[in-house]
This record gives C-alpha cells, structure tokens and sequence, in this order.
C-alpha cells in the first residue's frame, strides 16, 4: 500500500480537540468490549524473553526488537509483536472460567513495516483472550463473536456522532462473513487484497474467514503464524479455518481497513498439524508449545483490535498519524502537510 490522499481532505477536528477525541474513544470502547465480551483488564509486558516462544511471530518474517539484560548474563529480551500467547498463558494462570477472559493494552514496534497511512512502527492494540469450553471451537461460535465485537463498533460510532455531530455514522447494519475461499471464487485473477477491496467495497463491513491456509489455488490469502490462530481445522461451512480479519470500508482513503485480527486458538490436534505444515517442529519443545501439547492450557478464543485504527476509522482520519506519534519518512511528512494531513 502506498500514501494515499484524499482530495480536498479538512481535517474533521482540530488537533486539541483530536487528544479529547480519542481519550474519550479509548475509554468508552474499553468499558463496553469488557463488559460485552466478559473481560477484565491485566497489566502486560512489553517486552519477554527470547527462545521461549512466548512472543507472536505474526507472518514469521518480521525481526522483533532485541536487547541483551546484563544482570542476566547478556540474556536476550525482545519487543513484543502482540501476546497472543502470552495472554493465553495467563488464562492458565489466573483459572479464568468458560465464558471470561482478559484484555490489555498492547504496545509494539514492527520495525519491518512498510510505512504508510495504515501502517506505522508503533503499533498499540486492545489484546484479548477469552476461555471457552472444548465444543465452542466451531464457527457458530466464531461468528457469534464477531458479531458482539462489531455492535460495540455501532455504538461507537454513536456515541462519536453524539459528541461530534458532523462526524456521520457509515457502518452497515450488519457485518457480512466471507471465506477466503468463498472470496477466491468471487474474484478469480485478482490478489487477496485487491480481493478484500472488492468485497468490502461491496459490502462496506466483513470478516474474511480462513486466514493461513493453503487455498484452491494453491496460495495463501495471507500469511499467519502455526501457533496461535487455528486456520487448518475443517469448519462446519466445509473450508478450512477458525479464524479472520474484521475489515471495514473507509471512505476517506476509499480502501479496505483491517481494524482487527482474531480466531478460535489451536488446540493439541491442530497446533501439531500446522506445526508440520510449516516445518517447525522444532518449537515444540519451547515453553508455551509444551505447555499446551501437555493440556496445561485451556481452550480460547482471542484477537487484538487496533487502539489507534480504532480511532483514525471513526474520527474520520486520514493518516494514522493523526492519532499516534511515531517517526515518518521526511518526503510522506512533507507530502502530508501539503495536503492538510497534520501528523502528530
């Protein structure tokens, strides 16, 4: 993805009153995904060690921060990517019930990302996890999910349109799902993003099931790690896959808006398989992988939804810049202010 530019953006509210904005935004989604999702919110690191397998690998490409700690010998420490794992370790240790779970705020840096309006080195996300009984680990339950975690969208936008009046509510009433596969056959000859444009254009808000696996045409409509998201367990739709992407039409960059990542976890069965699938065997004998090789972890369900593309999405923003500080390339800056986008 490249800078995209509106044209004829303004701004929808001054910088000032953009601080108040997204306090209040941050706040308010907060309380209602904890009590719609049954979650309580724990302090997480920011950091964890190396070699336990503990951090989330994401694609299985991205370079994670390292640092050695020289109280430990020079033990090595890396930036978390998200915790994925992590947060299910602490379902474990907490004995958090069927039904509940936790959340926390999660702040990254992915120094591998290719910056843009979306896509920044900083990346802050609500983490959530949610234990749920074996037979939950279907897609009537997945879906279910989605579906709560989408009305707290629509009430967002209410309560910002209850503030900011000139700030229109433009969610669908309802979020529409779709199978990567399902979505190959839609668009034959088209990429999966380009693919993800189309159907959301359509649509205006959908979760893409599926994300991982090997499609019909023998690609991947994107890549995940094998460890966390189970995308190779058949569903009751007859596709692969337990997991997706909740994706949002925006119409000020007129493109297709990945606002959360989550899915059903693997469980025993699953993790082997993808471990296999991937040629990784090897990390079996890491912390967390034995961990739930040995069932001392419970079923869950969990994602991340993205604080400051929550933000950018319904305050109507340009440029993820104007939510979060970060550090940009002189040339996007400069290109930005021309053009009325004011990065912070």
């Amino acid at each position: 993805m490249s800078l995209i530019i509106p044209k004829n953006y303004k701004q929808t509210l001054m910088p000032e009153t953009t601080e108040l904005a997204i306090q209040m935004l941050k706040r308010t989604f907060q309380e209602k995904m904890s009590q719609k999702l049954r979650l309580r919110r724990v302090t997480a690191p920011l950091f964890v060690l190396s070699g336990t397998g503990i951090n989330d690998d994401l694609n299985g490409v991205e370079r994670a921060v390292k640092f050695p700690i020289r109280c430990m010998g020079d033990r090595m420490a890396e930036v978390v990517h998200s915790l994925a794992k992590w947060k299910r370790m602490k379902l474990a240790a907490y004995r958090i019930a069927p039904g509940y779970g936790l959340y926390t705020d999660m702040n990254a840096i992915r120094t591998d990302e290719d910056l843009d309006n979306l896509h920044s080195l900083y990346v802050d996300q609500w983490d959530w996890e949610k234990t749920i009984l074996p037979e939950n680990r279907n897609i009537d339950y997945l879906k279910r999910v989605v579906r709560d975690i989408y009305s707290i969208f629509k009430e967002i936008e209410v309560v910002v349109y209850e503030q900011f009046p000139h700030i229109t509510p433009k969610l669908p009433d309802d979020i529409t799902f779709i199978h990567t596969e399902e979505l190959l056959l839609m668009y034959p000859g088209l990429s999966p993003r380009e693919r993800e444009y189309k159907a959301t254009e359509k649509f205006g808000a959908v979760f893409i099931i599926g994300i991982g696996g090997v499609l019909s045409d023998g690609e991947k409509h994107d890549g995940r790690a094998p460890d966390y998201d189970d995308w190779s367990t058949p569903n009751e739709d007859g596709y692969l896959g337990l997991n997706g992407d909740i994706i949002l039409w925006n119409d000020i960059l007129k493109t297709s808006f990945e606002i959360s990542s989550m899915g059903i976890r693997v469980d025993r069965e699953s993790l082997v398989r993808q471990l296999e699938i991937c040629g990784c065997t090897e990390r079996s004998s890491l912390t967390f992988h034995k961990a739930l090789l040995n069932d001392d972890l419970p079923a869950s369900i969990g994602g991340g939804i993205g604080q400051s593309r929550l933000c950018m999405y319904f305050l109507q923003k340009a440029h993820v810049g104007e939510v979060q500080a970060s550090i940009w390339p002189e040339d996007q800056l400069k290109i930005c202010e021309e053009n009325n986008i004011f990065l912070l």
